[in-house]
């Protein structure tokens, strides 16, 4: 044995064929998953040039933010429910001032408008306002968008829980 094939042998390698077998081999190795000739895998893929842009505006130019929360606005079918939740913002403008700060809305659905009070007097005051507001909310919205108005009282606290309760009737309206 020559010094050449000592050292092949000690790198745990087999000695190089010089005839090209071994790597005609690693070669049908590696492309025998594939299907197909190469000569079509390797081709470039076709490019599609883009439309050119004509002068007159299309789908394809920038669209403003406006325009475009403005199309997900109607494709959604939000609008109502928009107008409504912008009048929640202009309340005081609306009711007027002395309501507002008495009176606030929590939701609408389906033409219900649910307000909440600050005190059960208040709740009995909207009672009597409901159809003048009413109007009014449809005069902003459009007719028909509000139809009837939910009156809830204040949040109070619960009596009727707790280690210390007190079996009876409670206290009652104490909150003006």
């Amino acid at each position: 044995m020559s010094e050449e094939d000592v050292q092949d042998q000690d790198d745990g390698q087999p000695p190089h064929d010089e005839t090209g077998l071994d790597l005609a081999r690693s070669i049908a190795r590696g492309l025998a998953g594939r299907t197909g000739p190469l000569r079509r895998r390797l081709k470039a893929p076709r490019r599609v040039l883009p439309q050119a842009s004509s002068a007159h505006p299309d789908d394809r130019d920038p669209q403003t933010l406006d325009a475009t929360v403005g199309r997900f606005v109607v494709d959604q079918g939000w609008q109502t429910e928009l107008r409504v939740h912008g009048v929640f913002t202009r309340w005081a403008v609306i009711v007027g001032r002395d309501v507002a700060d008495h009176v606030t809305p929590e939701s609408y659905a389906d033409g219900r408008l649910v307000v909440r009070t600050d005190s059960t007097a208040w709740a009995t005051q909207m009672k009597l306002l409901a159809g003048s507001v009413v109007r009014r909310l449809n005069e902003e919205l459009g007719d028909g968008t509000i139809e009837v108005i939910d009156i809830l009282g204040p949040h109070v606290p619960r009596w009727t829980s707790g280690r210390f309760r007190v079996k009876g009737r409670g206290p009652r309206d104490t909150y003006g």
